[in-house]
């Protein structure tokens, strides 16, 4: 059994430890009340994008009436050869099983479609270590994020073609807006069929699971393609309730989404307003030129979900990282008082026995 002077040399350091932790914690907690500020904020925008969008769709004529094609190609669906997979994770650790299930959920569905040819974009430090490590890098993304060469030579059916070092510390929505460019002309090129999106969808600290979105082909405006979703689990639910319950941030954003709500009325009632609107460019013009500017945000706004989500994330496990400090402090208490009473008691014994044998 330790002696009393381990027992309180650990003791000090594990009080040292829950310092931190729970330092951490309420830095995450205060980083998380901004994340979810600046999400709220950005939802109007993509919301009444996709609104006017999903209007001048069924105002403009989609198929060429000589060639019955589609007069954009964002709009084409084809067989899903080539794929392009965003993974979307964290920069940094300490925010328990945040990244780990992103990069699971990823290496999923890139087991389920390793017959196809899959361009790996990771967005976060986590998934850049990951995948660079499993699959082989493409010349492009060597090249430090340099313009993409077009019709490349592969080196692997899968690999890694973008590079995107430090885009969600301080996330600007002209990186993601060129970041997203460089998909749409991908895929108008049909270099890729489709684009997946991998990341944590955030609705609230208790609402929150990994998603697999489709963003191109677009099949229709304001609605999320999801592919696949991995729910909270009931314990990590409680867990996230009581980090943010002792941090004073609500579970419910009320004020918000009753905010949301009346913009999604506002939003479908101009959406599907029958007035003859007047644009100063032609409507197809316009559809054309707002269509990229749409995957934008839908990248801008699952970035900040994830940005959102991993704030949460590290919050709830520094909170579990605090209890079990407390926890382990309250037992190494309990140990030494027990080794002190232990060696008082000894000494007593011994001074009584000496005692008695004096006498």
């Amino acid at each position: 059994m330790a002696n009393i002077l381990d027992l309180r040399r650990r003791i000090r350091s594990v009080k040292n430890t829950r310092q931190i932790t729970k330092a951490m914690k309420m830095v995450s907690a205060a980083k998380l009340r901004r994340a979810q500020e600046q999400m709220i904020a950005s939802r109007p925008y993509s919301a009444m994008l996709a609104s006017v969008l999903d209007s001048l769709k069924r105002r403009v004529e989609i198929y060429d009436p000589e060639t019955r094609k589609l007069r954009h190609p964002l709009l084409a669906e084809r067989p899903e050869k080539k794929l392009a997979l965003i993974v979307i994770t964290g920069d940094k650790g300490f925010a328990g099983a945040f990244n780990t299930n992103v990069i699971r959920t990823a290496s999923q569905f890139i087991l389920e479609n390793d017959r196809k040819q899959i361009d790996i974009e990771p967005v976060g430090r986590k998934a850049r270590e990951f995948f660079r490590r499993s699959y082989p890098v493409s010349l492009s993304a060597e090249d430090g994020g340099a313009k993409r060469r077009y019709g490349r030579q592969r080196r692997a059916g899968i690999e890694v073609t973008g590079d995107h070092p430090g885009m969600l510390e301080k996330l600007d929505f002209t990186e993601v807006r060129d970041m997203a460019d460089d998909l749409v002309n991908r895929y108008a090129m049909e270099e890729i069929d489709a684009v997946y999106m991998v990341y944590n969808e955030f609705k609230s600290v208790i609402q929150q699971r990994i998603v697999v979105e489709r963003i191109l082909p677009i099949v229709k405006f304001g609605t999320h393609a999801i592919t696949a979703a991995q729910e909270m689990t009931r314990e990590a639910r409680e867990q996230a309730a009581l980090a943010a319950a002792s941090a004073g941030l609500s579970l419910y954003p009320m004020e918000a989404e009753i905010a949301q709500k009346q913009f999604e009325e506002e939003r479908e009632r101009f959406g599907t307003q029958s007035v003859d609107f007047i644009y100063e460019e032609s409507p197809g013009d316009v559809l054309r030129f707002l269509m990229p500017q749409y995957v934008a945000s839908q990248m801008y706004h699952a970035m900040r979900e994830s940005v959102a989500a991993e704030h949460a994330a590290r919050m709830t496990a520094m909170d579990a990282a605090t209890n079990n400090a407390s926890e382990m402090i309250d037992s190494l208490t309990l140990t030494m008082n027990r080794v002190r009473q232990a060696a008082i008691t000894k000494e007593i014994i011994e001074i009584v026995s000496g005692a008695a044998a004096i006498g």
